[in-house]
């Protein structure tokens, strides 16, 4: 019967991916109008969303049980960082790449597609779960992350920790999650005007997303996803290696059985958006990043059920 529901659930997401695909090659979505979707999600109804989401399900008493919970996706990370570092220079990575691949390799897409995968999959009740990873995986993101690219391809990296990383990792989600958790601490009720308002700007998180994915996937030359040496080492990081070392961290971190799921479900996403992006300004492999974001992406969709499955 469970695997049954994940099945359904799952093609809820295709379904939406399918049609962000065919409004694309309909040139309903194109390429001056697909930028507003992931701005909508992480400007508007992701920061929405979690504000109503934990104070409406969310307590003191949840938080404080559910805190020692980020200890497992900080250390399975960090491992999966270091790992990447050998891999790469073992599987002889080019250097313009090898920042990339080890981005690549260790934090994933896990608020812009892990809200909305996790919603389908385990309900709203997961959300506390996605963010408490969210909040690992973009603090080592924009830090180890963004410095692994920079070193890549300066010979003077800018350092790990300084005020642009900072900028960087208070996103606008992140700023939302933090202000959400202020008020579940001081026990603050809002207005139901505003509680009612953030709940339907953030019902728009899940389909914006699979839509902007469909539209991603369309621009995607099949001709260019040649499974060369580096990126095969990088999927087997991305969806094996960096999922098992969340289950293999938590079996010495007591936490509860649907935050492993979610955190296992979170770590084998497709790799951030944003690191095409880096690529751009740091001036490595532009065209290697935007690849294995359109290559994980379209994995992703075989990798979760099996992971379900597993479960």
């Amino acid at each position: 019967m469970e695997f049954l529901q994940t099945i359904v659930s799952l093609l809820v997401i295709v379904i939406m991916v399918a049609c962000g695909f065919f409004f694309a090659k309909m040139k309903w979505i194109t390429k001056e109008t697909a930028p507003l979707m992931p701005m909508l999600v992480n400007r508007l109804a992701l920061p929405t969303y979690m504000i109503w989401n934990f104070l409406t399900n969310f307590t003191k008493d949840d938080f404080f049980s559910l805190a020692g919970g980020l200890v497992v996706p900080y250390i399975a990370m960090l491992i999966s960082y270091i790992i990447a570092g050998f891999v790469a220079r073992l599987g002889n990575v080019p250097q313009e790449r090898s920042g990339i691949f080890q981005a690549g390799f260790f934090s994933s897409s896990a608020i812009f597609i892990g809200v909305p995968v996790s919603l389908a999959l385990f309900g709203d009740k997961s959300i506390p779960y996605v963010l408490i990873y969210f909040l690992a995986n973009a603090s080592m993101f924009w830090t180890l992350g963004n410095y692994s690219i920079n070193k890549s391809c300066s010979s003077d990296p800018s350092p790990i920790f300084s005020w642009d990383t900072v900028r960087l990792v208070f996103s606008p989600p992140l700023v939302s999650f933090i202000l959400a958790l202020v008020l579940v601490l001081l026990e603050v009720t809002l207005p139901a005007f505003i509680m009612n308002s953030f709940k339907y700007l953030g019902s728009m998180v899940t389909p914006l997303s699979m839509l902007f994915i469909g539209y991603t996937l369309s621009t995607v030359k099949l001709s260019e996803l040649s499974l060369g040496k580096d990126i095969n080492l990088l999927l087997v990081g991305r969806f094996l290696i960096s999922p098992m070392l969340v289950i293999f961290v938590a079996q010495f971190i007591e936490i509860p059985y649907m935050m492993r799921q979610v955190f296992v479900v979170l770590s084998a996403l497709p790799v951030m958006t944003q690191v095409p992006i880096l690529a751009s300004i740091y001036g490595a492999d532009t065209k290697y990043a935007a690849i294995i974001v359109s290559l994980t992406t379209l994995l992703c969709l075989l990798v979760i059920p099996i992971y379900m499955c597993i479960f």
